[in-house]
């Protein structure tokens, strides 16, 4: 694959490269209109989405960082983007042309004040995979195999810039509103600055090892602090496939039931026992080890859930405040779906919305056992889902609704939806859960 030699920085270089992709954008159009004059236009269309989503794919991959961070955030909304984006905006996680050697080694000279054949016995400048915010490269210390994840250059000091680009098109795509949009921006900012934090991202990673390492069938590398640096994390080597790989060659349900249920206790416990999460579930963090083991990595993102929106949240989960409109309207407050000063139109839309897609999402959590392979459930999800984004009547209203604590917290179930539906998981215990304890060294 082609390394990168230098990334834009500035914001006046990345909107630039965005300019450029908005040009080619503008011939992929004018080419649709002509071939959809000649041809049908279910088959134009797609050509058109192929095309486009290749380019915007293009472009992002080599300004990385934040805008390329939205385009893997993105992969996961199966429901929103046309499939062509999810095909292509889903390489993100994990295939991204890397930095070059020379900017591997100017790295690890800024952030260390050596060289890595100074630091590792062994080191290959050659990057093994490559993602948004960073690109991980094999190395050997003592007979040990590492992973060293280095971060691309200059990404933290990128993502205002990327974001006051991305913010005008986030509020049209997802109809927001107004001053009170500024909250959920600062939301996705703090995230994303904390991700470009290696030295908190280490530190995640080592709670959350010490919190989730007796989850039979998980398993986690480990990290190496004296060799990490706010730029650089080391960790063991982890062998596996990813994900995503192994979801296309599987065959044995047994196989995906055992890694589904692994999967599932993972983020409840986190969730409901922990009461904190890794907000970033993709295929790209996961990978299964020969002995069919889920090996999670990449804890940068971890979102904290306060027991103001726990609490809340979680009673909207339960069947008997969903069918209780006092107790449901109520939750619906608390979480700031609903405000006091909406009028009778917006409060009753709303309490609809809200209640016809938690009927449907809440579903697994009223069963004991719960099959994550029946298309028909997500059909629902994607038809109800795409129901409402084309209602005229929420575009006409203020569709920045909730706590900006929704923004990680259904990402991540979304996320973890999609990833058990991929695995093709039945007969998943929804409370399997709850038989795991805060390990009591640690409690």
């Amino acid at each position: 694959m082609k390394t990168t030699k230098n990334i834009p920085i500035s914001k006046m270089k990345r909107a630039s490269k965005l300019v450029q992709t908005g040009a080619k954008l503008g011939v992929n159009y004018i080419k649709y209109f002509g071939d959809k004059m000649v041809n049908p236009e279910e088959e134009a269309k797609g050509r058109l989405d192929e095309n486009n989503a290749t380019d915007i794919y293009d472009s992002l991959k080599n300004l990385k960082g934040s805008a390329l961070k939205l385009a893997q955030m993105l992969s996961m909304e199966k429901n929103i983007l046309p499939q062509a984006y999810v095909e292509k905006f889903s390489l993100s996680q994990f295939s991204v042309p890397p930095l070059s050697g020379p900017l591997v080694i100017k790295t690890f000279k800024k952030s260390f004040g050596k060289l890595p054949s100074e630091i590792y016995d062994e080191f290959s400048t050659e990057a093994v995979n490559a993602a948004s915010i960073g690109q991980v490269h094999r190395a050997v210390k003592d007979g040990q195999e590492l992973a060293v994840k280095i971060q691309y250059p200059g990404i933290a000091d990128s993502i205002l810039s990327d974001l006051a680009i991305v913010k005008p098109i986030a509020m049209k795509m997802f109809n927001i509103k107004g001053k009170d949009s500024d909250v959920y921006f600062k939301e996705v900012e703090n995230k994303l600055f904390e991700e470009t934090n290696y030295i908190l991202e280490l530190e995640q990673s080592e709670e959350v090892v010490k919190l989730c390492a007796h989850i039979p069938n998980l398993k986690f590398p480990k990290y190496y602090p004296a060799l990490s640096s706010k730029q650089i994390i080391t960790m063991d080597w982890m062998n596996g496939i990813h994900l995503s790989e192994f979801t296309k060659q599987n065959t044995s349900q047994e196989l995906s039931n055992k890694l589904g249920q692994t999967l599932w206790d993972f983020y409840l416990y986190q969730i409901y026992t922990l009461k904190k999460v890794h907000a970033d579930p993709h295929p790209g963090n996961f990978l299964v080890s020969k002995d069919a083991e889920l090996i999670a990595l990449d804890f940068g993102c971890m979102k904290e859930l306060p027991q103001s929106f726990h609490e809340p949240y979680f009673e909207l989960l339960k069947k008997e405040v969903i069918e209780d409109p006092d107790q449901f309207q109520a939750r619906m407050f608390e979480l700031e779906i609903l405000r006091k000063e909406d009028s009778a139109e917006e409060t009753e839309f709303f309490t609809n919305l809200f209640n016809d897609v938690l009927r449907l999402f809440t579903r697994p959590f009223h069963q004991e056992n719960f099959d994550f392979s029946d298309p028909d459930f997500f059909e629902e999800i994607s038809n109800i889902g795409e129901r409402y984004l084309k209602s005229s009547k929420i575009r006409s209203l203020n569709a920045n609704r909730g706590s900006r604590h929704f923004i990680y917290m259904n990402r991540t179930f979304f996320g973890l939806f999609s990833l058990m539906f991929d695995l093709k998981a039945k007969n998943i215990k929804i409370n399997n859960f709850r038989n795991y304890e805060i390990p009591t060294a640690v409690a």
